[in-house]
């Protein structure tokens, strides 16, 4: 009937937790002190702070947590990174991805509602961010951003430029326009292109202008078992955390909205 007598019931081993962004702090406290492992819908938190914070309480509890970046599970985006891995593009150069639909303004829609985390950033750029740390190593460098802001001030359009390594990424995420969803991960030798890279169902390999691989797997759901199956099995394994979505990670995400948030505040 309430949150404190689901955690108290003992048949109970996870909590998935997929209410809006700024309650995800608290509750993610509270299960881990009540001895649950942990799927948090993305984002995680709202500041890199409350990150840490919940980062420290995972240490402490010796609990499991995971940020549900189901993106990183699916069957065509591990393909993708695995012809990336082999160096069947060559050395990675460049990164573009982008996400975004037009979202009507209404400052209490949950989107843009300032109470609960409202922005493009937080409820979708996150991903384009996500897939570009996906197949990078490194700490991430903001060089430009540009965006504009709903009337209630959170930003509803962004573009970035980032700098990971030697990788050259852009990215894109609004609340104004359908943007092509695609990401294009481009080396030496060739790229990759992703459809609707967020909820990926097919990926394909180019050498210059010839399709040389394709990859589809489709489904008749919508994907979120992947990150269910794989939490179930780091559990198994006695993991405190996932390999594929370690917390640093969720750290990173975070760090990297806060400093394009600085660059068009």
């Amino acid at each position: 009937t309430d949150y404190d007598q689901m955690l108290a019931d003992p048949t109970l081993d996870c909590i998935y937790i997929g209410t809006p962004h700024t309650l995800h702090f608290g509750e993610v406290i509270k299960a881990l002190d009540a001895g649950k492992a942990v799927l948090c819908e993305k984002p995680l938190v709202t500041t890199p702070d409350d990150c840490r914070t919940l980062m420290e309480t995972a240490q402490r509890t010796g609990g499991f947590l995971m940020e549900a970046m189901w993106t990183y599970f699916l069957p065509a985006m591990k393909k993708a990174r695995e012809w990336c891995d082999d160096c069947r593009i060559g050395e990675l150069l460049h990164i573009k991805t982008d996400f975004g639909y037009p979202v009507p303004y209404s400052e209490r829609q949950r989107e843009y509602d300032v109470e609960v985390g409202g922005g493009c950033l937080l409820e979708m750029g996150v991903y384009p961010i996500a897939i570009a740390s996906y197949f990078t190593e490194g700490q991430p460098r903001i060089v430009s951003a540009v965006g504009t802001k709903a009337p209630n001030g959170v930003e509803n359009d962004v573009t970035a430029l980032i700098e990971i390594g030697d990788v050259a990424v852009s990215i894109g995420t609004s609340f104004r326009t359908r943007m092509p969803n695609t990401a294009y991960i481009i080396g030496t030798e060739g790229y990759i292109e992703i459809p609707n890279a967020f909820r990926a169902s097919e990926c394909s390999l180019y050498k210059i202008d010839e399709r040389v691989d394709h990859f589809e797997a489709p489904r008749e759901t919508r994907g979120y078992e992947y990150q269910a199956i794989s939490m179930c099995a780091d559990l198994r394994a006695g993991r405190k955390q996932s390999p594929m979505m370690p917390h640093t990670r969720s750290l990173l995400f975070q760090e990297v909205i806060h400093e394009i948030r600085q660059h068009i505040a």
